[in-house]
């Protein structure tokens, strides 16, 4: 009997069979899901000799849900996803028109999912722009729910932002609005406490993989009490809660300016393990290192409140409409973000047989086409490549 995971004493616990959520995702979300789900179950199966195994049960949203409800994010999804703690979803469609901006963003607000963490790491055959792409091996955790992301902004010449200029220029005696007429006008919210408890994660996941240093990237030297902020709260937190190992050497916290970090990483990644970022420069550095290593089609994601125990695993890139249904998608996002989803679950055998079996493939030079020279395997190929290596 499948059982839902739950949080105990602050402990998830997982049976031996879970049920978790599944969203398959608009565009190739219907060409990768099927292949993935088979090598998931694949893994558990040779992880566990049977004795384990994943109840799958779809949820909807993004088209496929408007198509079959006339709703983007149903009711009924956020409150399976909640009640079952662990989702995986494939790519989604931002609505277009008004009413949801990003139902991506919108599923990690919902369920305050404050911590997007994505590992960046070389795989050895991958085509990288780097001479040295093996350097880069660093885990972003980037905070998810504050910053610009929030949505907090009115439009030039609408009377709402009239009021906000006459409120900033009267009251708050602001005048460095320098076209006051002609401006659209965004809020940055960022606070101790969304800062602390992102840090907080990135420092305890270091921990947890034996890795020394944690870097905060930030704008403080331009936005003093919002980027400014979250680098001393970051430093504040570390001292009130990890004095013991920072005293010992097993901790050591430091922090960089964000535009010097996106330097950083392409001349000198092997100086970062793990760091710590506002959302909309985590947004860009996320981009910027899966770059380094291949793309976006080989970055897992995952969306993740260690409090509650709820998280989200998924694809990290587009639904390229332009090549749906036609089974050439790259599948590697949603499967390492399924074996993320399975070291989180504790299944961390399981896991790691995912992770080889793709480091199997591309080292026999098997690749979809986005990352070959040539023509590159179908998706049905490459996961019947990745199924060969666990037989």
């Amino acid at each position: 009997m499948s059982d839902k995971p739950i949080v105990e004493n602050g402990q998830l616990q997982i049976t031996d069979n879970p049920i978790i959520v599944y969203i398959e995702g608009d565009g190739v979300g219907k060409d990768i899901w099927p292949n993935a789900q088979k090598v998931f179950d694949a893994a558990v199966l040779k992880a566990y000799n049977g004795q384990k195994k994943i109840d799958w049960q779809e949820v909807l949203a993004g088209k496929k849900s408007f198509d079959q409800t006339g709703q983007w994010l149903p009711d009924d999804t956020l409150i399976s996803i909640k009640e079952n703690l662990i989702a995986i979803k494939g790519p989604l469609e931002t609505p277009i028109g008004g009413g949801i901006r990003s139902l991506n963003v919108a599923l990690r607000q919902e369920l305050d999912l404050y911590a997007c963490v994505r590992p960046v790491r070389y795989f050895k055959g991958v085509i990288s722009p780097l001479k040295n792409p093996e350097n880069t091996d660093i885990t972003i955790f980037r905070e998810n729910t504050e910053d610009i992301y929030t949505g907090i902004e009115w439009e030039a010449g609408s009377n709402e932002v009239a009021k906000l200029i006459d409120f900033l220029q009267n009251e708050m005696q602001m005048q460095k609005i320098r076209f006051p007429e002609t401006s659209s006008i965004g809020i940055k919210p960022i606070s101790i406490e969304g800062s602390q408890r992102l840090v907080s994660s990135a420092i305890d996941y270091a921990l947890d993989k034996g890795l020394r240093k944690v870097t905060l990237v930030h704008k403080g030297n331009i936005q003093k009490f919002t980027e400014g902020g979250f680098r001393k709260w970051g430093y504040e937190l570390a001292q009130q809660e990890y004095s013991t190992e920072l005293a010992q050497g097993k901790l050591i916290v430091d922090d960089i300016i964000a535009d010097n970090f996106l330097q950083q990483i392409l001349l000198n990644p092997q100086r970062f393990e793990v760091v710590a970022l506002t959302n909309l420069n985590g947004d860009y550095a996320s981009d910027a290192l899966a770059a380094q290593v291949g793309g976006i089609g080989i970055s897992p994601g995952a969306n993740i409140n260690d409090q509650t125990g709820h998280a989200i695993f998924e694809a990290t890139h587009g639904t390229a409409p332009e090549i749906a249904g036609k089974n050439l998608a790259n599948p590697c996002s949603v499967l390492l973000s399924g074996a993320m989803m399975l070291s989180y679950m504790g299944w961390q055998e399981a896991a790691d047989l995912v992770e080889k079996s793709i480091e199997a493939a591309f080292s026999q030079s098997c690749f979809t086409a986005d990352l070959s020279e040539g023509d590159g395997l179908t998706t049905s190929q490459f996961t019947d490549v990745l199924l060969s290596t666990f037989k």
